[in-house]
């Protein structure tokens, strides 16, 4: 109980508590909208491998703009950064919402949007990550990444599930509506935000001063480490839910309703882990040990949801797939951002989320592929025996298991 309540800290930072708060109301709007979008794919092509598409063109963004985000997020006002690119999201999800609404709606559109949406995700992502190291301060930035993603563990459970019982009420276009309307609330906060970013020196011009995060990444074994495992979650684990709506439609016999509420399961997991599990986690004290036994951990979950074939045994294990999985995102990016010297933490930070959101093309074509040809189940068993095998041919790593973290100071 310490632990959980000493997490909060964080928040007597009026600047940080701000910043939240608008993140809050628009991480509700996202989680509808991925809801959502995923059934219009389903509902359009009844096709895994159209859904794997959708998500592969989504994430590919990140993968291919990532250095030049990286640089921005260390050079540049990652203030202004967040608000020009939440600007443009909304656009995007009202443009979506019209087409849907006015039955017009083609895949090619959702392709085409899904793309538009990524390159804006590639450019907020790294900015938005190393924001809340500007706002928290090295001393509490562990603390506030566990907080921030208490909120997007809220976020995905309330997300999906309005979403869920709006598109089977009204349709899909309200959820895309909605999704719109949430992002003025972080605009406003960012709005009336100023803040100061670390100091850092001038870098190369170009590509060079992305190179300079990846050499300090490959000095740093344990920093490896971190990124290996965030992408084993990444591309075994985040990628199943590509096709969850097969396994909602076929496997478990349901509709948009059950899609929304498997999601909410998992949310709902993941919202017990940041709350109770991640706060003991952050207080462990060889963190590579407990990262590799809790990626391993995900893998049998998955394995289990893979077998479940009534909607109430789903639901049940869609739940404890989400238990290790914010154990193991959180503690990385908390880890990261207190080891990163300051003047190269949004480059960091890329290569993290390079590691883990930009791994998700390559996995979503994989996912789509395999379900097309072996089913949605057999899919998600495969990926849960790979993500459980390979963790624990990690934790053979020399020095993982002892490692203990020390933070970087600042040139």
């Amino acid at each position: 109980m310490g632990a959980f309540l000493d997490t909060f800290s964080p928040l007597a930072n009026r600047r940080l508590r701000i910043y939240l708060t608008g993140q809050a109301v628009s991480l509700i709007g996202t989680w509808m909208q991925i809801t959502a979008q995923s059934w219009v794919v389903w509902r359009l092509t009844d096709s895994e491998a159209a859904l794997g598409t959708v998500g592969m063109l989504g994430t590919i963004p990140l993968l291919l703009l990532g250095p030049v985000a990286g640089s921005m997020a260390d050079r540049m006002d990652r203030r202004k950064i967040l608000v020009y690119t939440q600007v443009v999201a909304m656009v995007l999800a009202f443009i979506l919402s019209g087409l849907v609404l006015s039955n017009t709606v083609q895949i090619w559109h959702v392709y085409i949007l899904a793309t538009l949406l990524g390159c804006v995700s590639a450019l907020d992502m790294p900015s938005q990550q190393a924001f809340i190291g500007d706002l928290a301060g090295q001393e509490m930035v562990r603390k506030a990444v566990v907080v921030n993603g208490m909120i997007v563990q809220i976020s995905r459970v309330l997300g999906p599930t309005f979403a869920g019982v709006v598109v089977k009420v009204i349709g899909e276009g309200l959820a895309f509506l909605v999704n719109g309307l949430s992002f003025l609330a972080v605009i406003a906060s960012l709005l009336v935000l100023r803040t100061h970013q670390t100091n850092r020196p001038a870098v190369q011009q170009g590509g060079g001063s992305f190179m300079e995060g990846v050499r300090y990444t490959l000095s740093e074994p344990r920093i490896m480490d971190l990124m290996i495992f965030t992408g084993l979650v990444t591309f075994f684990g985040f990628s199943n839910g590509t096709i969850l709506p097969a396994f909602a439609s076929d496997t478990l016999h349901g509709d948009a309703g059950l899609y929304g509420v498997l999601m909410g399961f998992s949310g709902a997991g993941s919202l017990l882990s940041v709350l109770f599990i991640v706060p003991w986690g952050q207080r462990m004290k060889h963190p590579g040990r407990m990262v590799g036994i809790t990626v391993a951990l995900a893998g049998l979950t998955f394995a289990l949801f893979s077998l479940t074939r009534t909607p109430a045994l789903g639901m049940a294990a869609y739940f404890l797939t989400g238990l290790p999985i914010p154990l193991v995102l959180t503690t990385n990016n908390g880890l990261l951002q207190y080891l990163a010297p300051g003047h190269m933490r949004g480059r960091l930070l890329t290569l993290y989320l390079m590691f883990s959101f930009g791994l998700q093309p390559i996995s979503s074509l994989w996912v789509g592929w395999l379900g097309e040809h072996i089913g949605a189940p057999s899919t998600i068993l495969v990926n849960g025996v790979s993500m459980f095998t390979i963790a624990l041919l990690m934790l053979l790593r020399p020095g993982l298991t002892t490692w203990e973290p020390i933070a970087q100071k600042a040139p």
